[in-house]
C-alpha cells in the first residue's frame, strides 16, 4: 500500500514537472529577443523617432497646423482645434514617447551599465532619450522624468526640472562618447560616426539653453559658452544634419505615404503669401503649382475653415507640399545646421556670447537656402538684402522668429515650440476655430493620465494651470 502512494506521488511530480514545462513554453512569444541587442534598439529608436516626429498626429495633424506651415482642406477639425484627450492627435506623442523611445533607450543604458553595452551605445542614448524628453515637455509642459520607469505611477517633474536635468544628461553624454572608444553599429544616421553625434549633443544643449533663456538667463548663458567653447563643437554644415532618410515603401517617408491614399491637407495660405511677399527661392521647394493649370501660381490654403469653406477653395486651384517631402526616401529633419547659426545668432545678440549677431543670422539663412537646392550665390544675396529679410537688431526676435519659422518648414514641434518662444511671426487663427481668437500653447496630457496617474496629473495641473491647448508653458514667458 505504501509502495503504491509513493508510485502515485511520485507520477503525480513528474505530470506536474511535465505541465509547468509545457506552461513556461506557453508564456514564451517565440518572436521575442529575450537578450536584447543594442544596436537592433538603437536602429529601431532612430526610426521610430523619425515617424513619430515626421508622421500625421505629432506633425501634419496638429503641430504644423499649429504654425501654419500646412492647412486642412477637409476634415478641418485638428485645424480648428477640436481636440479631445482620447484623441490619437494628443495621445500619440506622448504613448510611443514614453512606451517605445524612452523604453527601448532605458533599455540600452541598461545595457550599458551591465557591461552588454559600450559607453558610446549609452552616450547616443542619452542623447536621443533627451531630445524625445525635449520634444514631450515641449508639447506637454510638466511630465514624468525622473521616476519614469520606476513606477506605474510616476510623479511629474515641472518644466523648469526637465530641462535642467536634460542638460545634465547631455553632459554625461558628452563625456561618455569618444572618438577613439568602441564602434557602436545600428546608427542608421550617422553611421557610427561618434564624432557627429557629439556635435548634436553640443547643439542640443544649445537648443535647451535658447528654451530656458527668458527664464533662466543665467543659466541659458553659461550652457551656451559651454557647448561652443567644447572641443567637439556643433553641428558645423549641412553634412552634419541629424535626418532619418527613408528608403522604398513600406519603409518611406510618412509624408509620402499620407499622400499616396489622401489628400487632406495643404501647403498654409500664411507661409505661402509670406514666401511670395519676400520671392523667396524655397517656395517651388515648399509648395507645388495647382494641378489646374490655369491658376499659374502657388495658392495656399487658409487654416481654420469649416469643412464646407475649406473644400470650396478647390483641390485643383491650391497647392500640396512639395515634392521635396513627398517623395519615399524624403528625410526626417530632426536638426539642422541653419537652426545652429540662428541659435548662435540670437545667443550674440543676448549679450552671451561675442560675435556679430547679424553674420550669423545670414549665414543661418544661407544653410536653409543650401539645404533646400538653393546654391547660386548671386540669388541668395539678392535674398539676404531684401529690406523683409535684413536683420534688425532693435527687433532681432522678429526677424530671427520669422527667418526660423521659414527655416522649419516640416519640423512641427519645433516650429511650434520657437514661435512660441520668440512670438514671431504673428499668427492669427481661423475663423472657424474654437479657441476664442486664440492660438494652442501646448497639447493636452492624454486621457489616461487622469484614469491611471490621476493623483499625480492633479498635481501638474495644480503646478502649470489648466489642462487647456491654451495653458502656456513655463518656458513661454511673453
Amino acid at each position: 500500500m505504501y509502495k503504491n502512494i509513493v508510485s502515485l506521488l511520485a507520477a503525480t511530480l513528474v505530470l506536474f514537472s511535465s505541465c509547468n514545462d509545457q506552461l513556461d513554453k506557453i508564456n514564451e512569444n517565440p518572436n521575442a529577443t529575450e537578450n536584447p541587442y543594442p544596436n537592433y534598439l538603437l536602429t529601431g529608436s532612430l526610426k521610430h523617432a523619425a515617424d513619430l516626429y515626421w508622421g500625421a498626429d505629432a506633425g501634419f495633424n496638429t503641430s504644423l497646423l499649429f504654425v501654419q506651415h500646412w492647412a486642412s482642406i477637409q476634415y478641418t477639425e485638428t485645424d480648428r482645434y477640436e481636440f479631445a484627450n482620447s484623441s490619437t492627435s494628443v495621445t500619440t506623442l506622448w504613448n510611443t514617447g514614453y512606451a517605445t523611445l524612452i523604453t527601448d533607450l532605458d533599455k540600452i543604458i541598461s545595457l550599458a551599465d551591465e557591461g552588454s553595452a559600450n559607453d558610446n551605445y549609452k552616450g547616443t542614448a542619452l542623447a536621443l532619450r533627451s531630445w524625445v524628453y525635449l520634444i514631450l515637455t515641449d508639447a506637454y509642459g510638466d511630465i514624468p522624468y525622473t521616476e519614469t520607469g520606476k513606477s506605474v505611477t510616476p510623479a511629474y517633474n515641472t518644466q523648469k526640472e526637465v530641462y535642467t536635468g536634460l542638460l545634465s544628461d547631455l553632459e554625461q553624454a558628452q563625456t561618455l562618447l569618444s572618438a577613439s572608444g568602441e564602434a557602436i553599429s545600428g546608427d542608421v544616421v550617422y553611421d557610427g560616426d561618434i564624432s557627429k553625434w557629439k556635435k548634436l549633443v553640443n547643439s542640443l544643449r544649445l537648443r535647451i539653453a535658447l528654451r530656458i533663456a527668458d527664464r533662466e538667463s543665467d543659466l541659458a548663458k553659461q550652457t551656451i559658452n559651454a557647448a561652443v567653447n567644447d572641443a567637439a563643437g556643433l553641428i558645423s554644415s549641412n553634412d552634419d544634419i541629424f535626418q532619418f532618410v527613408y528608403t522604398s515603401s513600406p519603409q518611406q517617408n510618412p509624408q509620402a505615404a499620407r499622400f499616396e491614399t489622401r489628400d487632406d491637407y495643404r501647403v498654409s495660405k500664411t507661409i505661402v503669401d509670406k514666401l511670395t511677399d519676400l520671392s523667396d527661392p524655397r517656395l517651388p521647394v515648399y509648395a507645388q503649382l495647382p494641378t489646374d493649370t490655369s491658376v499659374g501660381k502657388y495658392v495656399g490654403a487658409a487654416n481654420g475653415l469649416s469643412n464646407s469653406d475649406a473644400n470650396n477653395q478647390g483641390f485643383a486651384k491650391t497647392s500640396k507640399p512639395g515634392t521635396f517631402f513627398l517623395t519615399d526616401v524624403s528625410p526626417a529633419v530632426f536638426y539642422t545646421y541653419s537652426e545652429v547659426l540662428f541659435g548662435l545668432a540670437e545667443a550674440v545678440a543676448r549679450g552671451y556670447i561675442s560675435g556679430s549677431a547679424e553674420q550669423y543670422y545670414n549665414q543661418a539663412i544661407t544653410a536653409s537656402l543650401n539645404q533646400f537646392g538653393i546654391t547660386n550665390a548671386s540669388e541668395v544675396s539678392e535674398y539676404l538684402n531684401q529690406a523683409g529679410v535684413k536683420y534688425d537688431a532693435a527687433n532681432y526676435k522678429k526677424s530671427i522668429g520669422e527667418q526660423k519659422w521659414i527655416a522649419f518648414f516640416g519640423q512641427g514641434l519645433d516650429a511650434f515650440a520657437e514661435w512660441r518662444r520668440l512670438d514671431y511671426p504673428q499668427l492669427v487663427a481661423g475663423p472657424s476655430s474654437v479657441l476664442e481668437g486664440q492660438l494652442p500653447s501646448r497639447y493636452y496630457y492624454p486621457g489616461t493620465e487622469q484614469s491611471l496617474n490621476g493623483d499625480n496629473y492633479k498635481k501638474a495641473i495644480a503646478d502649470q494651470g489648466v489642462d487647456l491647448l491654451t495653458t502656456k508653458l513655463w518656458f513661454d514667458v511673453y
